[in-house]
């Protein structure tokens, strides 16, 4: 405190405040400001309809795995082949600015032509949500969908979304999982 308890200024005191107040300020301007990270979730709230957006499939990934784990469920993994088959179904609705299934033929076909014989398998395609958080949210209380996401016997996940801002919905969405 630069003040005595008569009233009278303490100048010691108040010389070395005058000096360091200043010297403390213009080292703690120099000081580096570091954003803490960003929480793994973080991914699941950024927007897919931007050029070149980058979806996380591997929080993806999490997010259904723990959904499933709370359901009594196995985790899925990633596969390269099914991320594959959901990123051309995905790229194939957003060209063609449909949302179906069949756009480019269905599940079972497409599957077995590239290599999965005799899997059993669920798709999922939605359109217009933005975030993996909210797309996931609409699968969950989707009945169709969420029956998708608990499918007992699937171990492995393929997710994409294609963005196109000439159409509709803007971002288009295809979960491919199986066993």
């Amino acid at each position: 405190m630069p003040f005595a308890t008569t009233g009278r200024p303490n100048l010691p005191r108040l010389r070395l405040a005058l000096v360091c107040t200043p010297l403390f300020l213009l080292l703690a301007g120099c000081a580096e400001t570091v954003a803490p990270p960003a929480a793994p979730e973080a991914s699941l709230y950024q927007s897919m309809a931007a050029p070149g957006a980058h979806l996380d499939a591997a929080a993806a990934r999490d997010m259904i795995s723990l959904y499933r784990r709370n359901n009594g469920l196995g985790a899925v993994a990633l596969d390269p082949g099914l991320m594959a088959q959901a990123r051309a179904q995905a790229d194939a609705m957003a060209a063609q600015d449909k949302l179906s299934h069949e756009v480019r033929g269905s599940l079972t076909d497409r599957l077995n032509h590239a290599g999965y014989e005799k899997s059993v398998a669920v798709e999922n395609v939605s359109a217009g949500y933005d975030t993996t958080a909210e797309v996931f949210s609409g699968w969950r209380n989707s009945p169709p969908h969420n029956a998708n996401l608990l499918a007992p016997r699937m171990t492995r996940m393929g997710i994409a979304a294609a963005y196109n801002p000439k159409t509709r919905y803007k971002v288009f969405w295809a979960l491919v999982m199986a066993n």
